[in-house]
């Protein structure tokens, strides 16, 4: 059986703009490529925040490599519970190396990928930008949820 090759929709957008992988072939796109495209949308605050998240549960070796390097310089801060990320390194970094770094940590702790998820999904301009993929996967998650469990967030 031969294996399809999600990585390059990632690595074939080096300049920054929206990635969107195919998904499971059925129409429906990847959780790592929508809080890719929502990267670029949400305001430089909450991409400071996010990316330090994501980067806090990345090991420094990790660093070094995904997202071509771009992570590089926060191997001395590897390990720490979040990483404090500038607005700058916000603004530089790319939707294709936070693909590529979602699409990691997503493997390794899930759960904080689906928490990232329901705080883009809370964001009302966010859930405007990104408009039927994110209501989309929000509908399929709230349908996954054990029926008794109520959420207080």
């Amino acid at each position: 059986m031969k294996k399809r090759n999600r990585r390059s929709a990632a690595a074939a957008n080096p300049g920054g703009e929206a990635v969107l992988d195919p998904g499971d072939g059925h129409g429906t796109v990847s959780l790592p490529a929508i809080i890719a495209g929502a990267f670029e949308r949400i305001n430089i605050r909450l991409r400071a925040r996010m990316l330090g998240r994501l980067l806090a549960s990345v090991g420094p070796m990790a660093l070094t490599v995904v997202g071509g390097g771009a992570f590089a310089k926060y191997v001395a801060q590897a390990r720490w519970p979040e990483i404090p990320v500038s607005f700058d390194d916000a603004a530089r970094a790319t939707s294709a190396q936070v693909y590529e770094l979602v699409r990691y940590v997503q493997q390794s702790n899930p759960q904080l990928v689906a928490q990232l998820f329901d705080i883009l999904a809370r964001d009302t301009a966010t859930i405007t930008a990104l408009g039927a993929s994110v209501a989309a996967l929000t509908v399929q998650r709230l349908a996954a949820a054990p029926s008794g469990k109520r959420r207080d967030d």
